[in-house]
Protein backbone atom coordinates (compact mmCIF):
# COMPACT_ATOMS: atom_id res chain seq x y z
CA UNK A 1 0.00 0.00 0.00
CA UNK A 2 2.92 2.18 0.64
CA UNK A 3 3.96 2.16 -2.82
CA UNK A 4 0.95 3.31 -4.03
CA UNK A 5 0.64 5.90 -1.71
CA UNK A 6 4.02 7.14 -2.82
CA UNK A 7 2.82 6.69 -7.05
CA UNK A 8 0.15 9.01 -5.60
CA UNK A 9 2.41 11.86 -4.70
CA UNK A 10 4.18 11.73 -7.50
CA UNK A 11 1.14 12.02 -9.60
CA UNK A 12 0.15 14.99 -7.79
CA UNK A 13 3.59 16.19 -7.98
CA UNK A 14 2.70 16.27 -11.85
CA UNK A 15 5.93 13.58 -12.15
CA UNK A 16 5.36 10.80 -14.57
CA UNK A 17 4.90 6.87 -12.97
CA UNK A 18 5.94 3.51 -14.82
CA UNK A 19 2.98 0.59 -13.75
CA UNK A 20 2.56 -3.15 -14.20
CA UNK A 21 -0.59 -3.14 -16.69
CA UNK A 22 -2.29 -6.37 -18.29
CA UNK A 23 0.38 -7.10 -20.66
CA UNK A 24 3.31 -4.42 -20.27
CA UNK A 25 4.46 -1.87 -18.01
CA UNK A 26 3.00 1.53 -18.77
CA UNK A 27 4.12 4.83 -18.14
CA UNK A 28 1.18 7.88 -17.27
CA UNK A 29 0.90 10.60 -15.67
CA UNK A 30 -2.40 12.93 -14.30
CA UNK A 31 -4.40 13.60 -17.18
CA UNK A 32 -4.90 17.20 -16.31
CA UNK A 33 -1.82 18.69 -15.93
CA UNK A 34 0.05 19.95 -18.73
CA UNK A 35 3.14 19.88 -17.35
CA UNK A 36 3.02 16.53 -16.60
CA UNK A 37 1.81 15.58 -20.00
CA UNK A 38 4.91 17.62 -22.07
CA UNK A 39 7.22 15.18 -19.40
CA UNK A 40 5.52 12.22 -20.85
CA UNK A 41 5.54 13.19 -24.38
CA UNK A 42 9.44 14.14 -23.99
CA UNK A 43 10.08 11.01 -22.01
CA UNK A 44 8.61 8.50 -24.45
CA UNK A 45 9.82 10.43 -27.69
CA UNK A 46 6.19 10.28 -28.80
CA UNK A 47 4.84 12.18 -31.67
CA UNK A 48 2.00 14.40 -29.75
CA UNK A 49 -0.61 14.45 -32.28
CA UNK A 50 -0.94 10.37 -31.76
CA UNK A 51 -2.88 11.16 -28.05
CA UNK A 52 -2.57 8.84 -25.18
CA UNK A 53 -4.51 5.83 -23.44
CA UNK A 54 -6.52 6.93 -19.91
CA UNK A 55 -6.61 4.01 -17.61
CA UNK A 56 -9.27 3.85 -15.09
CA UNK A 57 -10.41 2.12 -11.87
CA UNK A 58 -14.14 2.39 -13.12
CA UNK A 59 -16.37 4.53 -15.68
CA UNK A 60 -17.18 7.11 -13.38
CA UNK A 61 -13.74 7.89 -13.25
CA UNK A 62 -13.58 8.30 -17.60
CA UNK A 63 -17.07 10.15 -17.27
CA UNK A 64 -15.35 13.89 -17.04
CA UNK A 65 -12.84 13.14 -20.12
CA UNK A 66 -15.77 11.50 -22.68
CA UNK A 67 -18.47 12.80 -24.57
CA UNK A 68 -21.10 9.72 -23.95
CA UNK A 69 -24.18 12.08 -25.31
CA UNK A 70 -22.66 10.96 -28.67
CA UNK A 71 -23.17 6.82 -27.94
CA UNK A 72 -26.25 5.46 -28.05
CA UNK A 73 -27.53 2.65 -24.68
CA UNK A 74 -26.68 -0.23 -27.65
CA UNK A 75 -22.86 1.19 -27.87
CA UNK A 76 -22.22 1.71 -24.55
CA UNK A 77 -23.74 -1.97 -23.81
CA UNK A 78 -20.91 -2.87 -26.24
CA UNK A 79 -18.31 -1.09 -23.66
CA UNK A 80 -19.66 -2.29 -20.18
CA UNK A 81 -19.28 -5.87 -21.75
CA UNK A 82 -15.96 -5.89 -22.14
CA UNK A 83 -15.21 -3.54 -18.91
CA UNK A 84 -13.40 -4.15 -16.70
CA UNK A 85 -10.27 -5.94 -18.99
CA UNK A 86 -7.83 -5.24 -21.60
CA UNK A 87 -10.32 -3.32 -24.11
CA UNK A 88 -9.48 -0.21 -25.03
CA UNK A 89 -12.67 1.41 -26.48
CA UNK A 90 -11.79 5.01 -28.57
CA UNK A 91 -14.84 7.65 -27.66
CA UNK A 92 -16.01 10.89 -28.54
CA UNK A 93 -13.74 13.27 -26.16
CA UNK A 94 -15.45 15.61 -23.40
CA UNK A 95 -14.44 19.46 -24.29
CA UNK A 96 -12.57 19.78 -21.14
CA UNK A 97 -9.66 16.96 -22.10
CA UNK A 98 -5.76 18.66 -22.54
CA UNK A 99 -5.18 18.34 -26.16
CA UNK A 100 -1.65 16.41 -25.33
CA UNK A 101 -4.52 13.59 -24.21
CA UNK A 102 -6.54 13.23 -27.25
CA UNK A 103 -3.82 14.28 -29.73
CA UNK A 104 -4.97 14.64 -32.97
CA UNK A 105 -8.32 13.35 -32.61
CA UNK A 106 -12.08 14.57 -31.57
CA UNK A 107 -11.54 11.27 -29.23
CA UNK A 108 -9.91 9.78 -26.53
CA UNK A 109 -8.70 6.08 -25.96
CA UNK A 110 -10.33 4.98 -22.59
CA UNK A 111 -10.06 1.64 -20.83
CA UNK A 112 -11.18 0.39 -17.39
CA UNK A 113 -8.85 -2.17 -16.19
CA UNK A 114 -8.55 -5.82 -14.35
CA UNK A 115 -5.19 -5.34 -12.94
CA UNK A 116 -5.28 -4.89 -9.56
CA UNK A 117 -2.49 -3.02 -8.68
CA UNK A 118 -3.46 -0.14 -11.91
CA UNK A 119 -7.20 -0.17 -10.31
CA UNK A 120 -5.81 0.88 -6.69
CA UNK A 121 -3.79 3.55 -8.32
CA UNK A 122 -6.41 4.92 -9.63
CA UNK A 123 -8.84 4.77 -6.62
CA UNK A 124 -6.34 6.31 -4.44
CA UNK A 125 -5.54 9.13 -7.46
CA UNK A 126 -9.39 9.61 -7.68
CA UNK A 127 -9.37 9.90 -11.26
CA UNK A 128 -7.82 7.98 -14.16
CA UNK A 129 -4.01 8.05 -15.41
CA UNK A 130 -2.66 8.23 -18.57
CA UNK A 131 -1.03 4.88 -20.53
CA UNK A 132 1.31 4.32 -23.18
CA UNK A 133 3.98 1.62 -23.17
CA UNK A 134 7.13 1.89 -21.07
CA UNK A 135 9.45 1.66 -23.69
CA UNK A 136 11.29 5.07 -26.18
CA UNK A 137 9.50 4.90 -29.06
CA UNK A 138 10.68 2.54 -31.27
CA UNK A 139 12.28 -0.21 -28.60
CA UNK A 140 9.92 -2.69 -27.20
CA UNK A 141 8.27 -2.52 -24.74
CA UNK A 142 8.93 -2.99 -21.08
CA UNK A 143 7.66 -6.13 -19.07
CA UNK A 144 9.13 -5.52 -15.58
CA UNK A 145 10.35 -2.80 -13.30
CA UNK A 146 14.31 -3.68 -13.98
CA UNK A 147 13.38 -3.09 -17.95
CA UNK A 148 11.80 0.06 -17.28
CA UNK A 149 15.05 1.14 -15.23
CA UNK A 150 17.26 -0.06 -17.52
CA UNK A 151 15.44 1.85 -20.71
CA UNK A 152 14.16 4.93 -18.61
CA UNK A 153 16.06 4.58 -15.74
CA UNK A 154 17.82 8.43 -16.33
CA UNK A 155 14.76 9.66 -16.37
CA UNK A 156 12.37 11.49 -13.28
CA UNK A 157 10.19 8.18 -13.42
CA UNK A 158 8.79 7.11 -10.12
CA UNK A 159 8.41 3.31 -11.00
CA UNK A 160 5.78 0.87 -9.06
CA UNK A 161 7.20 -2.56 -9.37
CA UNK A 162 4.84 -5.29 -9.74
CA UNK A 163 3.78 -8.55 -11.94
CA UNK A 164 2.06 -7.85 -15.03
CA UNK A 165 -0.69 -9.39 -15.83
CA UNK A 166 -1.02 -12.29 -18.17
CA UNK A 167 -1.83 -11.71 -21.35
CA UNK A 168 1.05 -11.67 -24.05
CA UNK A 169 -0.39 -8.61 -26.48
CA UNK A 170 -1.49 -5.01 -25.88
CA UNK A 171 -4.65 -4.52 -25.45
CA UNK A 172 -7.40 -4.84 -27.68
CA UNK A 173 -8.61 -1.12 -29.22
CA UNK A 174 -12.43 -0.80 -30.52
CA UNK A 175 -14.17 2.39 -31.69
CA UNK A 176 -16.90 2.64 -29.72
CA UNK A 177 -19.40 4.47 -32.10
CA UNK A 178 -18.49 1.79 -35.27
CA UNK A 179 -17.71 -1.44 -32.78
CA UNK A 180 -14.90 -2.38 -35.13
CA UNK A 181 -11.93 -3.41 -33.89
CA UNK A 182 -8.83 -0.67 -34.68
CA UNK A 183 -6.27 -2.93 -33.20
CA UNK A 184 -6.11 -6.87 -32.36
CA UNK A 185 -5.45 -7.68 -28.73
Amino acid sequence: MMLIEQAVGALRQGKVIAYPTEAVFGVGCDPDSEQALQALIELKQRDPAKGLILIAASFEQLLPYVDVSELSAEQLDAVFQSWPGPVTWVMPVSKKVHQLVHGQFDSVAVRVTDHPLVQQLCIEFSKPITSTSANLSGLSPCLSAEEVESQLGNEDVFIVKGAVGDRSKPSEIKDAKTLQILRQG
